[in-house]
């Protein structure tokens, strides 16, 4: 009897050992970092990359033992189940902030902070043109920041990463004692502070006598009797024997007088060269002004009761003439490239404009920006010059979108969207035109996007869209699939959807134009 009891005891023994063995990682494994999922449904997949099956699902709060890692993608074990995760859906467990003592600075106004690593993601709070947030963890092409008590992510190529200095900075000018403006225009501000009262604005180019540094601000002289500080990431310092201590703030530049035409009724022109800054008059379609200077975007002008405005240049046509280059482009080219030609890229909606949103909760404004990128540097890597209607998540008024095209004076206009119907069952991609004009980069691009992706063809259509009806460029407008059909939403989400269809599109642009060469 005692035999058997024992016998019982190192067989539950055994067990409970075994049972261990199975769920427990090793000790090499359990000496790895840990993580937890941020989100509810997290997708571990066999390989590092959104191409890879899916193997299980994790929920948010779930924690994981991190096994390996590959650029922004960590081999991860939780129980008994081993595969990937993208790491910018996870926060590191059980370690200090190995970023303390840094903060991230942002390069761009309103700059979107998000719930997770991703253009998809929702957007929390936006930065401000040199606004700065305490940098939380190292994400790769994504850093995790914390601001005004918003914990989010945001690009990593929008900021720039600075050490948190430990004394105050101490004024010292003898060896930099100039400072040269490296952007278009910069705010000078009475006080070291984004919140201060601005007191002038400089332009790119201009160098001015340095006073004073206080951490990320300098101050500077702007004419004999005034100064004001700005931010110094918008600047180089240089060194001169001598320095002018008479430069006045210039606005904008002087630049040679030229008409320009005013292509709608209603148009903002401003006190300042920013569309926060207040309306000083509204012009008509078809008033002509001329300019007398030139900051960034916008034009000078003399109103009619004889104030000073700016007036952008996405809202006017102007007499500048460059037409001989125009010409040329086209003997320039060879096949197979897009030199020499101009593509204005329309990522679909924005800002408080989400446009449709998916089955799964996607937002067609985060995906036609992803889009819209990643075709981006397609055509620019053959040689076509490129502009985005919008690079962030920002609303722009659908006259504005034409307005770019028509004063980039663009050889092709692709707005890029996707679809959404009450049915769930309706799927497919479409292309339309609006304008005969228009019909043949349309059916070109169609064909070719065709070729690239699996869904169902519904052909080229004529669709009365205003950045198509309005449009004077070869204008298309591409709707890249259902959002309100589930599984049409799961495959066009894909980055390898996106980079087949985009692929598609560049066939499409390019054989359309090589086609022109015959």
């Amino acid at each position: 009897m005692r035999k058997f009891h024992l016998k019982k005891h190192i067989n539950i023994l055994l067990a409970i050992i075994l049972l261990l063995s199975l769920t427990l990682p090793s000790n090499t494994q359990a000496g790895g970092a840990e993580v937890q999922s941020t989100v509810s449904n997290l997708h571990m997949r066999s390989g590092p990359g959104l191409a890879y099956p899916i193997i299980a699902s994790l929920q948010r709060g779930d924690r994981m033992l991190v096994l390996d890692q590959q650029n922004d993608w960590i081999k991860v074990r939780k129980g008994s189940a081993e595969g990937w995760v993208a790491s910018w859906y996870t926060k590191q467990l059980g370690e200090k902030n190995q970023q303390s003592g840094q903060f991230v600075v942002s390069k761009v106004d309103r700059l979107n902070v998000r719930s997770q690593g991703s253009t998809d993601a929702a957007v929390l709070t936006q930065l401000s043109a040199g606004q700065q947030a305490t940098l939380l963890r190292d994400h790769g092409n994504w850093v995790e920041i914390s601001v005004n008590q918003v914990q989010g992510f945001v690009a990593k190529e929008y900021i720039t990463i600075q050490q948190n200095e430990s004394k105050p900075a101490t004024p010292q000018v003898s060896n930099s004692n100039q400072f040269e403006v490296s952007v278009n225009s910069l705010n000078v501000r009475s006080k070291a502070d984004l919140s201060a009262k601005k007191v002038g604005r400089i332009s790119q180019g201009e160098r001015y006598k340095v006073l004073e540094k206080q951490h990320n601000w300098v101050k500077i002289q702007l004419s004999k009797n005034e100064s004001g500080w700005v931010y110094s990431f918008y600047g180089t310092f240089t060194a001169s024997a001598a320095t002018s201590t008479t430069e006045k703030v210039q606005v904008s530049k002087p630049v040679e007088s030229k008409a320009i035409l005013i292509l709608h009724n209603g148009t903002n022109i401003r006190s300042n060269p920013s569309t926060s800054s207040e309306v000083v008059y509204r012009a008509n379609a078809g008033e002509s002004f001329s300019t007398v200077g030139q900051s960034g975007d916008w034009y000078e002008i003399k109103t009619p009761d004889g104030a000073t405005g700016f007036i952008a240049n996405w809202v006017v046509s102007s007499n500048s003439t460059e037409e001989e280059p125009q010409q040329q482009k086209q003997e320039e080219r060879k096949k197979g490239t897009l030199k020499g030609l101009s593509i204005v890229i329309d990522p679909g909606h924005g800002g408080n404009d989400h446009g449709t949103t998916g089955a799964r909760g996607t937002d067609e404004k985060g995906i036609t920006l992803s889009t819209s990128e990643m075709l981006a540097s397609k055509l620019r890597a053959a040689g076509a010059t490129v502009v985005m209607t919008r690079n962030s998540d920002v609303y722009v008024d659908l006259r504005k979108r034409v307005a770019i095209g028509h004063q980039l004076a663009a050889d092709a206009f692709i707005s890029v969207h996707y679809d959404a119907t009450d049915s769930s069952s309706i799927n497919g991609f479409t292309t339309y035109y609006m304008h005969g004009y228009q019909k043949g980069l349309a059916r070109s691009v169609h064909e070719s996007l065709g070729e690239k992706i699996s869904l169902r063809d519904r052909g080229t259509q004529p669709g009365n869209y205003l950045v198509l009806r309005e449009n004077r460029q070869q204008a298309i407008l591409i709707e890249l699939g259902f959002l309100s059909n589930l599984s049409e939403e799961r495959a066009v989400t894909t980055e390898q959807f996106r980079e087949q269809a985009t692929l598609g599109i560049y066939n499409g642009v390019v054989n359309y134009f090589d086609d022109q060469l015959d």
